[in-house]
């Protein structure tokens, strides 16, 4: 998948595809519905998104919201088969186009698209002021096809975000793969950490999870992708998101162990996918106990593993 962060001086061998369009914060079940819309025949599979999202520029000091990060959502759209993904850097040039001006610079004359797949819901421009009906006619104007696509969800309601942060902060990470149509993933690069793991038996691979939505805090089972490297594969393991009470830190901190795995993962990016919650953080009395304890976890990691499909 090629990204392209920039709608302006685009080549022409990037123009011509037919785009989903919206910020795809989960690339959940509905997301992925406007994007199987926006494929066609003879054009490339484009999605155009925001970077970073909106929400984060208009509100900086809301409480962390995002399901995914930039590099999520982009390993999850590459895994859905799209071709070219416009990442727009989101700041005060593009905030401060009218729905017009968008089409018109972005859309048509930037990107040069054939065809705009949005949700029913989608709204663009300055102060949002563009909808889907704005769209059809700018689009007619100017050159590209815009088909809208309804909400979708299932007897429980829409898909949303909304939904799935709520299915993840109460710890039901089965819930909100149902809503997603994945497994919920935390991506990103392994970092340098304290390295206590190691001593304890357990080395673990430390990666952050600033600027995201945290699930419940506690012990999860998981399946991790290492996307780079002499590692790359998959691999079953045990993660652990906390603030570590027993060394007394309060910052979240998201560290992943791998069964049966010898190297070094530093600067590696990975994928970890969340299979099941297994218990809530938990303070001990002694380094002894919560080796104990980690026994325990990585055993019961290991049986709900076994029965599951490689993600």
């Amino acid at each position: 998948m090629k990204t392209v962060t920039t709608w302006k001086g685009v080549e022409a061998a990037l123009k011509g595809a037919s785009v989903a369009m919206g910020n795809f914060d989960g690339v959940h079940r509905g997301h992925q519905a406007v994007i199987d819309h926006a494929r066609r025949d003879g054009m490339p599979l484009g999605v155009v998104t925001f970077e970073p999202h909106p929400r984060q520029v208009f509100a900086p000091d809301a409480p962390p919201f995002r399901l995914m990060n930039a590099e999520a959502r982009r390993n999850r759209l590459e895994r859905l088969g799209v071709d070219l993904c416009y990442e727009l850097p989101f700041g005060p040039d593009l905030a401060s186009l009218t729905p017009e001006a968008f089409a018109r610079e972005v859309l048509a004359s930037g990107l040069g698209v054939r065809h705009v797949v949005v949700g029913a819901d989608f709204r663009f421009g300055k102060g949002r002021a563009g909808t889907t009906d704005m769209l059809r006619d700018f689009g007619a104007a100017l050159g590209f096809e815009v088909t809208v696509v309804p909400l979708v969800g299932d007897e429980d309601g829409v898909f949303s975000s909304t939904a799935i942060r709520k299915a993840l902060s109460e710890g039901r990470v089965a819930d909100a793969a149902e809503m997603l149509g994945h497994r919920y993933r935390i991506d990103g690069p392994v970092l340098h950490g304290e390295k206590r793991g190691r001593a304890l038996g357990y080395p673990t691979a430390n990666m952050t999870v600033d600027g995201l939505h945290l699930p419940k805090l506690g012990v999860y089972a998981v399946q991790v992708q290492v996307m780079d490297g002499p590692h790359k594969g998959t691999h079953d393991g045990v993660a652990s998101l906390g603030v570590r009470p027993m060394f007394g830190e309060n910052t979240p901190n998201f560290e992943v162990h791998l069964f049966d795995f010898d190297g070094d993962l530093y600067g590696r990016h990975l994928s970890v996918a969340l299979v099941d919650y297994l218990r809530p953080e938990e303070r001990f009395d002694s380094l002894e106990a919560l080796i104990a304890q980690m026994d325990r976890d990585s055993a019961r990691a290991r049986e709900v593993l076994a029965a599951e499909p490689q993600a």
